[in-house]
């Protein structure tokens, strides 16, 4: 009878054993997300023009203070190539020649010839809102984070400005890498 005691305790710390289920909770998970966005960060684009830039209306010349901004910045270099100012008239024309610097190089993403695909906003982890934690199954879990949004210099150029909220909410899908621990899946 002990000898049967002994046989059925010992499959079932062999039983309990062999069932590898990974843990991970809401801290952890944060983690995994963190060290992904540092990897591959969240953003959010627009196209930025430059070259030989003419600026004749009113709304063109609130262009040009989005441009002259940047300038006093140091994230473009802008000089003016011509100017034909009429007295007392509305149909005044300037020419500037707009060059990205060197500055701005952190947030151009593709460069054409006379356009830019440029950062308007960056996206990083708040840290005051918790990770939403949602276990599907032993090796997948759903994590949803709360991203604060940071505008860039560039962010004027943006075509909807006024946008109802300051942060961003988005589900990451967490898989379980036998080898690499927790990793995010796409």
């Amino acid at each position: 009878m002990k000898k049967q005691i002994l046989l059925y305790l010992a499959l079932a710390v062999v039983a309990c054993s062999c069932k590898n289920v990974a843990k991970i909770n809401a801290d952890e998970a944060g983690a995994v997300i963190t060290e992904y966005l540092e990897a591959n960060p969240e953003y959010k684009t627009a196209r930025f023009n430059f070259g030989e830039l003419k600026f004749n209306s009113d709304k063109e010349r609130e262009e040009l203070e989005k441009y002259r901004q940047l300038a006093n910045e140091g994230y473009i270099s802008l000089s003016l190539v011509e100017a034909k100012k009429k007295f007392l008239s509305k149909d005044s024309s300037y020419t500037y020649l707009v060059k990205l610097t060197d500055k701005a190089s952190d947030l151009v993403i593709k460069q054409d010839e006379d356009r830019a695909t440029v950062k308007v906003v960056n996206y990083e982890l708040a840290n005051e809102k918790p990770v939403n934690f949602n276990r599907v199954n032993d090796n997948n879990a759903k994590v949803t984070v709360t991203l604060k949004k940071n505008n860039t210099p560039f962010a004027p150029f943006q075509k909807n400005m006024d946008e109802n909220s300051t942060f961003l909410t988005k589900t990451y899908r967490l898989k379980l890498d036998k080898e690499a621990g927790w990793k995010v899946v796409k």
